[in-house]
């Protein structure tokens, strides 16, 4: 993740690295885009994934949505479920990778679902060249963007990264210390690695999280 085109020394507060592994098979930027992208590797990525600042930004990004999705239910207090929702405007390469990341968390949970919209939206999708790797960071204006690095997406399997990185939208962290069978466990089992699905853990702390419409972090019972 990387900014909104702010400049870089404001990202610590507000970025989220997600580094994921999986094997290749993801999308194959633009020649221009290759040529000009810079050159990270599994091991900056996965030094960003396990950095505090990355812990700090993955939370700040989930109530960065939050406050977003409040606003939008205050019309509608008395629904169970909650609609989160995202667009891809700037993310063109990536639109097959991120419908498929939406539509497996889309399938997995009960207490939230993810929906595009042509523009605006609780967060969207940005693509382009960072070190670092993918990340999800907030605007500073109530909003979150979940930013989809090139050279990442050539390593690893770019589904696993959005469905990953989607997966903070959510309110899930990173667990880099786990399985490949555990979605958040992101770059940690390695590149071989192409689970692109959430655990039942996973899916069931999601559901929590959003028990009743609401988050569980600031919004609604804490969980």
């Amino acid at each position: 993740m990387r900014h909104s085109r702010t400049p870089r020394k404001s990202l610590p507060a507000a970025v989220v690295g997600l580094a994921l592994a999986a094997a290749l098979g993801g999308v194959v930027p633009t020649a221009s885009a290759a040529a000009s992208a810079t050159a990270g590797n599994a091991e900056t990525y996965a030094a960003y994934e396990r950095s505090q600042e990355n812990q700090a930004a993955t939370k700040a990004f989930f109530e960065a949505v939050q406050r977003s999705v409040a606003e939008q239910r205050a019309a509608n207090p008395g629904a169970l479920a909650v609609t989160v929702t995202y667009n891809t405007r700037n993310a063109p390469s990536f639109r097959t990778q991120i419908a498929r990341s939406t539509q497996i968390w889309n399938s997995s949970v009960t207490n939230v679902k993810l929906q595009e919209v042509s523009s605006g939206g609780n967060f969207s999708y940005r693509e382009g060249n960072d070190p670092r790797g993918s990340y999800a960071s907030t605007d500073g204006h109530g909003r979150g963007y979940i930013f989809l690095d090139y050279r990442q997406n050539q390593i690893y399997n770019s589904t696993r990264v959005t469905s990953h990185e989607t997966g903070h939208v959510l309110g899930l962290p990173d667990h880099y210390s786990g399985p490949c069978s555990e979605l958040m466990s992101g770059g940690g089992p390695g590149t071989s690695c192409t689970n692109a699905y959430p655990n039942s853990t996973e899916r069931a702390r999601v559901n929590q999280l959003w028990a009743n419409g609401f988050a569980a972090s600031g919004l609604g019972t804490k969980g």
